[in-house]
């Protein structure tokens, strides 16, 4: 490894807005020495003096340890902020991971392999052909630019290499014989997490080009990194990030980390918990709240959002919380006209339609292509723990992208603030990145190629 100059400084910092990512800051001269020795650990240029270490296995911090270490040995100075300096001693482990026979090494191992698949694919090495949803999870077929062919399955760090093939006719015919039809052109869109990573590498100033966004095939054209759309529509954001800055912004909030998985906040009252599950699926709760009459008493009410809630809306929620709204008196009293004319005033007033069915009470967003909503289900009794409220976004309130659900007592007022942020708010997405040209080439060229006459051979165990 390049030895870095004495004179160089790194300071070492988590990532002010993605979660877990790492950024570099780079002082003194020469430089390159030191960019250099961390981009051997992964880091990202940025600009002239920043790098970034944005990771789908959320593991940046582990290996931003590993580079401080090496920078050291090699005589340069570096500083690592606290926040994460505390996220590298943290050994955590992923919630409902599948592969429950492996230890926390193996588990890393397969993490690192999934990395440098995401890594190939980001920077043209490994070219995506077709991709299927095969009823659990994203497979595909691709091909290496030293001409190995391969079948992969799994998302994020779980994806793996399952089966290699001599040539690339022969595995897409393989692949279009497994999936005749599922199959689709080209890669599948980003994940949530590629979303994250992607944003992290382009969030700073650019003096040097930063590497290409995931699943983007070479040649591809350039796309923007983001756009100004509603809160409701923006991409879910770093929840990560949203926790640590509430924690800092609200001392009278304790922070209790029972396993590796949850973080529980507790109000000093003792009356308000929220609860964060790190690693939620799309199909999970990321956040729960509850508030309680006393520290000993019955619960009044609470509340659940989903990981893919966009972090704007969340983070409206989560504020509300600290104002006498989390006690009002709506929490103790049944819900009536006026509460409920209370709650959806902000999009009243902007002219959100209102549906009023036989059971169900809607106000829908009026912007064409990006369904949102306010939702109350009469039939849900007053003293039931079923959600009354849901607040979503994207596609249908039947089968959103995202989605709060808030029980019958919920504080009208809290939950007239997070509508006032469904009316108002604005958050970034960034636009779905297209697949190569060639993908429709290889498709038709695949259908018609025909399927060898012995089995593929299986990837070997790494």
């Amino acid at each position: 490894m390049p030895s870095p100059s004495p004179s160089a400084h790194v300071r070492l910092a988590l990532h002010p807005g993605h979660g877990t990512a790492v950024t570099a800051t780079i002082t003194g001269s020469p430089l390159y020495l030191a960019r250099a020795a961390l981009a051997i650990h992964g880091f990202r240029s940025t600009s002239d003096t920043t790098m970034v270490l944005a990771r789908i296995d959320h593991e940046a911090p582990h290996y931003a340890g590993k580079a401080a270490q090496a920078l050291r040995e090699d005589g340069t100075t570096v500083d690592i902020d606290p926040a994460l300096q505390e996220e590298i001693d943290t050994e955590w482990t992923y919630g409902n991971y599948p592969m429950t026979w492996l230890d926390r090494e193996e588990i890393r191992e397969v993490s690192a392999e999934a990395q440098r698949i995401h890594d190939d694919i980001a920077a043209g090495r490994l070219v995506i052909h077709m991709h299927a949803h095969d009823g659990w999870t994203t497979v595909a077929v691709g091909t290496y630019q030293d001409g190995r062919s391969i079948h992969l399955h799994g998302e994020d760090y779980l994806r793996q290499e399952t089966w290699f093939f001599d040539s690339e006719a022969e595995a897409v015919a393989r692949f279009l014989s497994s999936h005749p039809v599922a199959a689709r052109p080209g890669p599948a869109p980003p994940t949530d997490i590629e979303r994250a990573a992607a944003e992290a590498l382009a969030s700073f100033p650019v003096g040097v080009p930063a590497p290409a966004a995931p699943l983007v095939q070479a040649g591809a054209p350039a796309e923007p990194v983001s756009q100004s759309v509603p809160a409701y529509a923006a991409d879910p954001g770093d929840h990560e990030a949203l926790l640590r800055d509430f924690f800092t912004k609200h001392q009278e909030w304790e922070k209790w980390r029972p396993h590796d998985e949850t973080t529980i906040a507790s109000h000093e009252s003792l009356t308000l918990r929220v609860e964060f599950l790190h690693e939620a699926l799309r199909g999970d709760d990321a956040w729960t709240i509850a508030a309680y009459e006393s520290p000993v008493g019955e619960r009044l009410w609470h509340a659940t959002a989903t990981p893919t809630t966009p972090v704007e809306i969340m983070r409206t929620l989560l504020d509300s919380l600290n104002t006498d709204n989390a006690w009002s008196p709506s929490t103790n009293s049944p819900v009536t006209e006026e509460h409920l004319a209370q709650a959806s005033r902000p999009l009243e007033d902007v002219g959100w339609p209102l549906k009023v069915g036989s059971r169900l009470i809607d106000w829908t967003a009026p912007t064409p292509g990006h369904g949102a909503g306010l939702r109350f289900d009469t039939s849900v009794k007053q003293a039931s723990v079923l959600p009354a409220w849901t607040v979503w976004g994207g596609n249908t309130a039947d089968s959103p992208h995202w989605a709060i659900h808030l029980s019958t007592h919920a504080p009208t007022a809290l939950i007239q603030d997070v509508a006032f942020e469904l009316a108002h708010g604005q958050g970034l997405r960034q636009p779905q990145l297209r697949a190569a040209t060639t993908a429709s080439h290889l498709a038709t060229k695949a259908a018609v190629a025909r399927p060898p006459a012995s089995a593929p051979r299986p990837a070997p165990r790494r």
